[in-house]
């Protein structure tokens, strides 16, 4: 694999961070941003239960968590609600209830770039992008969350710090987690002259398997494996799913989730 083709693969995994501009660098041919609310949403495809939180325990929400499946809002230690990213509406609508309405794109499959998937782009302060798709991607999740600050002002005056997994934020400097994580969890891209690496903070997204496969023969002293070579090479295919930090040097610049890791595939 050459460099140039290394950029080509990490500028599509930015692709929700940068905006509408495509792998080439060109500017896509989204809608202009504009205001929305989550009124706009189309109706979601999987039906889930309303995450139900008045807007006096929400004003006391002082950081956001971006797990590798979910949102999480916080006071201090205390989880006031969360939002799967099986749920677009949710997402959508905690974030505009606690940081005001967001600057929204329309976004066509394929605009911006071969990797853009049909859907709406709401972003709220320049520091949280979260991509509302159209139809749920084939892990599961309704939404592509991006994390481009380490804090984003409430629309009731205060700072919300965001942060990811083990409070990591953009702005931190992790070469200790990346010189620690086991090679599996970690890409390098560039050169010694200008390094970047992409760590897996947390696994999720987890492949789905048949709920009528054989069980496996634990406890008999023996191990069988199951699995098909077709399942074998989806699955290492995909890479290993999750929330991720990307780096300038050791520098965390994105955390984003899902975002596999080892992929051999580009989107």
């Amino acid at each position: 694999m050459t460099f140039r083709t290394v950029l080509a693969l990490s500028a599509a995994v930015l692709a929700f961070s940068a905006g509408t501009v495509a792998v080439d660098g060109t500017v896509g041919t989204g809608v202009a941003a504009t205001p929305a609310s989550a009124a706009e949403l189309g109706p979601d495809p999987v039906h889930h239960e309303p995450v139900r939180v008045t807007n006096a325990k929400l004003k006391r929400v002082d950081s956001i968590e971006l797990d590798a499946e979910s949102l999480v809002f916080r006071r201090g230690d205390k989880t006031v609600t969360e939002a799967s990213m099986r749920d677009s509406r949710t997402t959508v609508s905690l974030l505009n209830r606690l940081l005001g309405t967001a600057s929204r794109t329309q976004t066509a499959e394929g605009d911006g770039g071969a990797c853009f998937p049909d859907g709406t782009t709401y972003t709220w302060g320049g520091a949280v992008r979260v991509a509302a798709l159209t139809s749920p991607a084939a892990a599961g999740n309704a939404v592509e969350i991006r994390v481009l600050r380490e804090t984003v002002r409430s629309r009731f005056g205060g700072d919300v710090e965001l942060t990811g997994p083990d409070g990591v934020q953009v702005g931190d400097d992790i070469r200790t987690a990346i010189r620690d994580a086991p090679k599996s969890d970690r890409m390098s891209f560039g050169s010694a002259d200008a390094r970047a690496f992409q760590l897996l903070l947390e696994p999720g997204w987890a492949p789905q398997h048949d709920a009528a496969s054989p069980p496996d023969s634990r406890g008999t002293g023996t191990e069988t494996d199951t699995s098909t070579p077709s399942d074998t090479d989806t699955e290492s295919a995909a890479g290993t799913n999750g929330v991720s930090a990307l780096t300038d040097d050791t520098t965390v610049t994105v955390l984003g989730s899902p975002m596999p890791v080892h992929a051999k595939r580009t989107c």
